[in-house]
């Protein structure tokens, strides 16, 4: 019964999202100058996303060191954020092409609302689907995220009071919570709107209340992963995966939280959660070594600083929260800094040249400097999150 619906799921998504021949020769021929809101470099690259062919298995997440496209199938935790970079030029530019293209896409990210080994659930599957939703109230859409989130919820642990991580390291931790998940919630959160099932919101809930108390040391800077003892739910010890080290600051996990927190006061309007990213906001803000233009190092504690690998990805997903916490506390700060972000992630120095013909517009990111892969590279989530913001900034300066 359950293939049975997944086709069915996918068949309905496909039929909803289908352009003729015709259609996909236009999208891969849009004009760059239709593109408002993104400068010339910016626009320049949109050609390279929409000629990028259709692949389930193929999914941009980012580059070889030989510069072929790093594909990826929709298991991958970065699936969800090409088909939403497109959705994102749909409603910066309202050119129906990114849609058509995004839709196309989609149907391939269905399958993953059963994936239970993962908790990447709301980066694939709410990232993708769960924009397409809002932009297109399809009840195809609508019935895959009701899944996902319960299927996100399988791996809640009461007793932890958190969404387990990861299965894998079982010789390094018991029940790994890392800071990316606070980006997971967002599904959970936005499903009890949907459904009124109020369960989601609990997990979400609480997965938050604990990360709060649990990753943040006293000068509110992230662990990257807390592991719980799963028979007593108590911290048993704090770890690094991607981080310089377990006391070092990773970047994107700072960001990771700002951007969580705010979406959590969002949903829950509480206070706690609005003063915790206000305090990530002033934590990140008061560092010394940041470079001159605030994009950061990958790791802020990086001691190879000023010769560390940056994050233009961490700076994306911050100037998209610090939007969205100015549009909560009205303070003009999160406004200056997320624009300045904006303008410095448009300009040459981090938009790929024209002569880069991969899918992808911001190079200068790091992706896991521990194992040396996506070093001083383009990734699709900082694509994404950088399209985020410029919505985000554009929907401010219309209101």
């Amino acid at each position: 019964m359950r293939y049975f619906i997944v086709i069915t799921s996918i068949f309905l998504l496909v039929s909803c999202s289908d352009v003729s021949n015709q259609q996909h020769e236009e999208n891969e021929n849009v004009a760059v100058d239709s593109i408002k809101g993104l400068n010339p470099g910016v626009s320049a690259r949109i050609p390279y996303l929409l000629s990028y062919a259709v692949d389930s298995t193929q999914f941009p997440r980012s580059i070889e060191t030989d510069g072929s496209v790093r594909g990826v199938p929709s298991k991958d935790w970065c699936s969800g954020f090409f088909p939403g970079s497109l959705m994102y030029l749909y409603q910066i530019s309202g050119d129906q092409k990114f849609l058509d293209r995004a839709e196309l896409w989609n149907p391939y990210i269905a399958k993953e609302q059963w994936n239970d080994k993962t908790h990447d659930m709301g980066f694939k599957v709410y990232c993708s689907i769960g924009q397409a939703y809002e932009l297109t109230e399809k009840p195809a859409y609508k019935n895959v995220l009701i899944q996902a989130a319960k299927t996100l919820s399988t791996r809640f642990d009461p007793t932890v009071g958190c969404i387990k991580s990861w299965d894998f390291g079982t010789d390094r931790w018991d029940y790994p919570v890392i800071i990316d998940n606070m980006m997971n919630l967002e599904l959970l959160f936005e499903v009890t709107q949907l459904t009124g099932d109020s369960s989601f919101y609990k997990i979400a809930d609480s997965h938050a209340a604990n990360t709060m108390i649990n990753h943040y040391r006293t000068d509110f800077s992230s662990y990257h992963v807390i592991d719980y003892n799963p028979v007593t739910g108590q911290v048993q010890n704090q770890l690094t995966h991607q981080g310089f080290d377990v006391n070092s600051v990773w970047s994107r996990g700072q960001a990771w939280g700002l951007y969580g927190f705010t979406m959590a006061y969002r949903y829950t309007k509480d206070e706690a959660y609005l003063n915790q990213a206000i305090n990530i906001w002033e934590f990140i803000n008061s560092q010394n070594n940041m470079p001159e233009d605030n994009i950061p190092y990958w790791d802020m504690k990086d001691p190879s600083i000023p010769n560390a690998p940056l994050d233009a990805s961490a700076a994306a997903v911050c100037a998209s929260a610090a939007l969205e916490l100015y549009g909560f506390t009205n303070d003009e700060k999160y406004k200056a800094y997320a624009l300045d972000l904006i303008e410095t992630l448009s300009s040459d120095a981090y938009v790929l040249k024209p002569a880069n013909t991969s899918p992808f517009l911001l190079g200068r990111s790091t992706g896991n400097w521990p194992k040396n892969d996506e070093i001083d590279a383009p990734l699709s989530y900082a694509d994404y999150y950088f399209l985020e913001a410029t919505f985000r900034a554009k929907e401010l300066a219309r209101n």
